[in-house]
This record gives structure tokens, sequence and C-alpha cells, in this order.
């Protein structure tokens, strides 16, 4: 159990810092092929805004579904 805790806590973290370096530090490199696709025209950065606050969010959640196993477990 305390594997799971440590793990969630930790890829909690991991999806929150990348959801936030992509969504509000603009670092659209950290999504694969995005640059690639950006200049050919496939994707734009609606895209990209999407995508980091998808994985912004699923963070969060992970990480508070973390501390809450942490706390009660």
């Amino acid at each position: 159990m305390l594997v799971l805790k440590i793990l969630s806590v930790l890829l909690g973290l991991a999806f929150a810092l990348f959801g936030y370096f992509i969504y509000f530090r603009k670092k659209y490199n950290l999504i694969n092929g995005f640059e690639a696709d950006f200049k050919a025209g496939r994707k734009n950065e609606d895209y990209a805004k999407r995508v980091g606050m998808v994985e912004f969010v699923i963070g969060i959640a992970i990480l508070i579904a973390g501390i809450v196993l942490i706390i009660f477990a």
C-alpha cells in the first residue's frame, strides 16, 4: 500500500507539472511531435492548450487522491 501511495503522489505531481509547463508556460515542445505538426498546419495552439489543461487537471486529481490515501489509509 505504501508503494501505491508514493506512486500516486509522484504520478500526480508529474502530470501537474507537465500540464503547468504546457498550459501556463507555453512549453509546447513537451508534446511529442507538436512543433512539426504545428509547422505543417495539422495542429494549432488551441490543441496544445487543451492538452496542457487536461494533463494539469488529471495531475491535480491524482495528487489529491494520493494525499487522501496517505491521510486516511
